[in-house]
């Protein structure tokens, strides 16, 4: 019963740590009440997302010496620590930046890895479905976030309040949640981190191919995670329906993660490019929904549905060429380009609206590019290992 009681773990921390993706919900207090421009606040969601990349790569390599018990409760602190400095930012962009940004941002990535990688290892045999499972919670922490803070904003409170509770509350979830993660005796034995050097990966065609895919997945994703709000309000919808766009969106996310994980281990490799084109085309039709409450909510979840292929079908892969005992030192550098993303495609669409008042030549700009990634996915190409057995070996050179 052990991976069980660390699946269930690794869910509560996830729908904590996703709650970022109901920044949406914070942007009009936060220019209302603080006279931040939409460009300052989807910078701060961008650089967030960015560090989240930043913490995975640290704390993958950390996790892969130290074990993900130590790693996750270091990112909780670092995850409380950064929205207590936001709820004593007095509106400062710059604390806020830094608080949310660059503290937050590297506990959520920190903290954020290692359930995925012990998960894997205690479920070697459905690596996607459990994959899903996992960051499941985090699509649908949206959902919880932006519910809670709808019902807090409607009761008077203040943005920076809203920020001290979720410091205090959700990083005690994390924390505890990470005093749970453990990994099973067997997973010594799988391939292990040290033994792949970066020069190595760098010379790999499906690292590449999973790069781009998760770039432009990306892109097209946080853009409109960031501004969906926002997007809807100035679509002419009530706050009340931008709002529950929100929980659309992250029920389409978390219900995403779980059907293209099973997906995943069904078909392998070829649901990626095709995730890319779902996404591209649910963006795009994000332009068509006008004032019609009914079709931008249906939107907005596929939005969700088609970007919530990107966190689970990327590990997954990774893990089916790779091999699971690399998974926590591959994967992050794929994040590298998730994070490079969400730094340009929130503050992009914000700045666009901040110059032309609105916000399509962002969708325009995040579908296309959407779809392009499923051709270069396709051009570039993925080997099926599942089909092959094979496991591409790491030839032998000093570690870089």
């Amino acid at each position: 019963m052990k991976r069980y009681s660390v699946l269930v773990a690794s869910i509560f921390m996830q729908v904590c740590l996703g709650g970022i993706y109901a920044w949406s919900t914070f942007v009009p207090p936060l220019r209302e009440a603080h006279g931040l421009t939409a460009a300052h606040t989807q910078l701060i969601f961008g650089v967030t997302i960015a560090m989240l990349t930043v913490g995975m790569v640290l704390g993958g390599r950390m996790e892969a010496r130290r074990g993900p018990r130590l790693v996750a409760a270091i990112g909780a602190v670092l995850y409380c620590a950064g929205y207590l400095i936001a709820a004593q930012s007095r509106g400062t962009f710059y604390l806020l930046l830094t608080g949310l940004g660059l503290v937050a941002g590297l506990g959520i990535g920190m903290a954020y890895i290692c359930p995925i990688a012990t998960c894997v290892k205690w479920f070697p045999r459905r690596k996607g479905l459990i994959t899903g499972l996992t960051v499941a919670g985090y699509g649908a922490g949206a959902i919880v976030l932006a519910t809670l803070s709808t019902e807090l904003f409607q009761r008077h409170w203040e943005v920076l309040s809203v920020f001290r509770l979720i410091a205090i509350a959700y990083g005690a979830v994390v924390f505890v949640g990470a005093l749970f993660l453990s990994v099973p005796q067997s997973s010594a034995q799988e391939p292990g981190a040290a033994d792949f050097t970066v020069r190595w990966l760098l010379r790999q065609r499906e690292f590449w191919a999973l790069s781009a895919g998760m770039f432009c997945a990306t892109f097209a994703g946080t853009m409109v995670i960031g501004n969906l709000k926002p997007l809807g309000l100035q679509a002419g919808l009530s706050a009340s329906i931008a709002t529950a766009a929100i929980s659309a969106l992250a029920l389409g996310n978390a219900a995403g993660r779980l059907t293209w994980g099973g997906a995943h281990d069904r078909w392998g490799a070829r649901v990626l490019p095709l995730s890319l084109v779902f996404l591209g085309a649910s963006v795009l039709a994000l332009l068509l929904v006008g004032r019609v409450h009914n079709v931008f909510l249906s939107f907005s979840l596929l939005v969700g549905f088609g970007y919530g292929a990107a966190l689970v079908l990327y590990v997954a892969q990774a893990a089916q060429v790779w091999g699971l005992g690399r998974v926590s030192r591959i994967y992050p550098f794929v994040m590298l380009f998730h994070g490079a993303a969400a730094l340009v495609g929130p503050a992009l669409a914000g700045f666009i609206l901040d110059r032309l008042g609105t916000y399509n030549p962002a969708l325009i700009t995040g579908g296309v590019l959407a779809l392009g990634g499923a051709m270069l996915v396709l051009i570039l190409g993925l080997t099926d290992h599942r089909r092959t057995g094979t496991i591409p070996e790491p030839v032998e050179e000093a570690l870089v």
